[in-house]
């Protein structure tokens, strides 16, 4: 059983835990993911790791309640527990694993997407501490929906805040921002890190490409079991088939098959509408024969 340490609300349906998991929270890297179960009869829930403090033996995650076990953790209050805290899984980034001097000469851009700006934390955060210069974009619909600028705000002075709608900040999706920053601002990049809405990587990669910028995605919405034994986060990248939870979650965006990917992430939406459905049925029912 694993302690909720803290809880709070980022915005609409989008909470913040920190999670009392010593082991975890020493061993996680940025880009690894765990698995969350709330109780005996909860779903693997994968999430990537938002933060982690080993000392105090804390890992936080980032949930927006969608689903009815995303809605059954985040409904949990700071004293609960929650039945399993597995990880940290799936393979860390790769530039945790490249020579520091060579990242300080890169120039690199971080886009994040909504509840995705989350897991680019760990990864800013990482490179802050090793004095690697980079930019942030965050996107969102719209000024509520906004999380995390104040995290980020202390890790650069390079950060950028768009809206769908003009809200807030840059009015435009992140593909605009990032026409923006190369186009009207003359900035240059070696790399791109962007984690979102499958949708949204789609279309920063698209744009990324057109101006020959290294992209890496994370494709850990398209997860499910988390171990690759249940196929549904099979992905085709390069023509090859790969396992987002194994193989990643973090892929060379030029070369990920999206299309496929979304088709595939598509088949389990009607599934959770009835499951949500048939667990309200089941609910009106026990209230009827009370």
């Amino acid at each position: 059983m694993y302690e909720i340490i803290s809880k709070k609300l980022l915005a609409p349906s989008i909470y913040s835990m920190d999670i009392l998991a010593p082991r975890v929270a020493k061993a996680a890297l940025p880009g690894q993911f765990i698995i969350v179960i709330v109780d005996e009869k909860g779903e693997r829930i994968p999430l990537t790791i938002c933060d982690s403090n080993a000392e105090k033996g804390i890992v936080n995650i980032v949930i927006q309640a969608t689903g009815i076990s995303t809605k059954k953790l985040v409904d949990k209050k700071v004293g609960d527990y929650v039945r399993d805290f597995v990880g940290p899984l799936g393979k860390s980034s790769k530039f945790v694993h490249e020579n520091i001097e060579e990242l300080r000469n890169k120039k690199i851009l971080f886009v994040g997407g909504g509840i995705g700006v989350a897991p680019i934390y760990p990864q800013a955060k990482w490179m802050k501490e090793k004095g690697i210069d980079f930019d942030v974009i965050l996107g969102f619909r719209n000024r509520e929906l906004v999380i995390m600028e104040d995290e980020f705000s202390q890790l650069t002075k390079n950060l950028f805040i768009a809206t769908d709608d003009g809200s807030y900040g840059f009015h435009g999706m992140v593909t605009h921002a990032i026409e923006e920053l190369v186009e009207n601002q003359g900035r240059k990049y070696d790399l791109c890190i962007i984690i979102g809405p499958m949708i949204m990587m789609k279309f920063a990669t698209m744009t990324t490409k057109k101006y020959n910028i290294a992209s890496t995605v994370s494709l850990n919405p398209i997860m499910v079991y988390g171990t690759g034994m249940c196929g549904a986060c099979r992905v085709t990248v390069g023509g090859q088939t790969k396992f987002a939870c194994v193989d990643g979650p973090e892929f060379d965006g030029h070369l990920v098959d999206f299309d496929e990917a979304m088709r595939r992430q598509g088949q389990y939406t009607d599934e959770e509408r009835k499951m949500a459905h048939d667990n309200c049925e089941l609910t009106e029912g026990m209230i009827g024969d009370v």
